[in-house]
């Protein structure tokens, strides 16, 4: 029987085919307070996710019998919007790029730190599994994660993968100030990186979503961050 019936905390499901990984993600996140169940292929985690009233999964991506892609992409499909964490030993950006358009709500790469972890889970739960739509919208401009398409009215605008992952994140979390290292801990998914990198990417987006427009949508808020605002500016 799921664990999850036995708990008044939080329900984790942890789908990870590294056993002793899987183990120790469990041990760490009982003695935070969470109440976890395993599996160790995609097959068993989608069924767990689909019957099982999870706050949140965390999904390798690597898995036997499924892969991690196509658990999130089948979940979303049948509109579960369970807040979805993926974890991969793989690192480029485009593999980033395509589990979270595939419906995934934030990612981790192998190895990574534990505390940040559990603070990405808290930040996961804060947020909900509420239904989100398809497209993201500020104003006139609109991002489609499935399609990597970003338009300004009828202007088509072209993003590199990681301008793209900035503004889709930046979009996600619209009207609200976003500080640099939460940037960087999302979209480049580490802490270690120059801050200033994230100024100079914001440059770049505002060169291609707002200035040919006459627009202002990403604003900067002084010693605070950015802000998309969702009117479009």
């Amino acid at each position: 029987m799921p664990e999850w019936v036995h708990y008044g905390a939080m329900r984790v499901l942890v789908v990870e085919d590294e056993r002793r990984m899987a183990a120790a993600l469990k041990r760490g996140l009982q003695a935070e307070g969470f109440a976890v169940d395993l599996a160790h292929d995609g097959v068993e985690g989608l069924h767990l996710a689909r019957v099982g009233e999870y706050d949140i999964v965390v999904l390798d991506i690597m898995l036997p019998r499924l892969s991690g892609y196509n658990v999130c992409k089948q979940l979303r499909a049948e509109e579960n919007w369970v807040p979805v964490l993926m974890l991969s030993a793989k690192d480029g950006e485009y593999d980033m790029a395509d589990g979270l358009d595939l419906g995934a709500d934030d990612y981790l790469t192998k190895p990574f730190s534990y505390v940040v972890l559990v603070a990405r889970l808290r930040a996961l739960l804060r947020r909900g599994g509420g239904r989100r739509p398809a497209v993201l919208r500020a104003g006139d401009l609109s991002l489609d994660p499935a399609r990597r398409q970003v338009t300004r009215g009828d202007a088509s605008i072209e993003l590199t993968p990681r301008e793209f992952a900035l503004l889709e994140y930046l979009m996600r979390r619209h009207d609200e100030v976003v500080s640099k290292t939460e940037i960087l801990e999302h979209v480049w998914d580490t802490y270690d990186t120059d801050p200033n990198v994230v100024e100079v990417y914001v440059g770049y987006l505002r060169r291609k979503i707002d200035v040919p427009f006459g627009r202002s949508a990403l604003q900067t808020v002084r010693g605070a961050g950015y802000r998309l605002v969702s009117d479009g500016g």
